[in-house]
């Protein structure tokens, strides 16, 4: 079920992207050039959703057993990537604009902060004495995701904040804690 939520949300990024209706061949390229809020929208909550979706794939190769719990705690991680792509087109819509910035930069930040609070939630909840976690997964990997994971919300929730200064610099601090999370980790 995750896998099809996660694709989902991943195409529905998409659809913010209009194919522009002008004729000619300066007037279609201004309005390509013009839609660079989407393009930068789609690009870093793709990037996003893509590495949440590589870190929950990872995350439940060590997770052996599956309690109810854990099945209301991933429920509620696919409602936060679900609604990633409204606000990611909220950010495009008022990427430009100086009034409304702020606020889209805001909705568009705490969309990311809860699925990186939730995706930690469950990890957390999973591992506490590795309560769901197979056998074969030693406790240095245990630590070292749990110190990995708390990355993402810690950096999330020092850019909300950061937007009232410039939503400019809150967006790159995205985009770098996305770069971050691409970087491949060894056990």
């Amino acid at each position: 079920m995750s896998d099809g939520v996660i694709a989902i949300a991943i195409t529905l990024l998409v659809l913010e992207i209009h194919v522009p209706e002008e004729r000619g061949n300066e007037a279609l390229a201004r309005a390509l050039v013009d839609q660079w809020p989407s393009y930068f929208g789609f690009a870093l909550s793709f990037l996003t959703i893509g590495v949440v979706w590589a870190n929950h794939h990872d995350m439940f190769r060590d997770i052996a057993r599956v309690d109810h719990v854990l099945v209301v705690l991933n429920l509620l991680l696919m409602m936060g990537i679900s609604f990633i792509p409204f606000s990611t087109a909220v950010l495009a819509g008022h990427l430009e604009a100086e009034d409304g910035r702020f606020v889209a930069t805001i909705l568009y930040g705490a969309s990311f902060l809860f699925t990186a609070v939730l995706l930690n939630v469950i990890w957390h909840y999973a591992s506490w004495r590795r309560r769901l976690i197979a056998p074969d997964v030693s406790g240095r990997h245990i630590h070292g995701r749990s110190v990995r994971y708390v990355v993402g919300p810690l950096f999330y929730g020092l850019t909300l904040p950061l937007a009232m200064i410039s939503p400019l610099i809150s967006l790159t601090v995205y985009a770098i804690v996305a770069a971050i999370y691409l970087i491949p980790v060894g056990d």
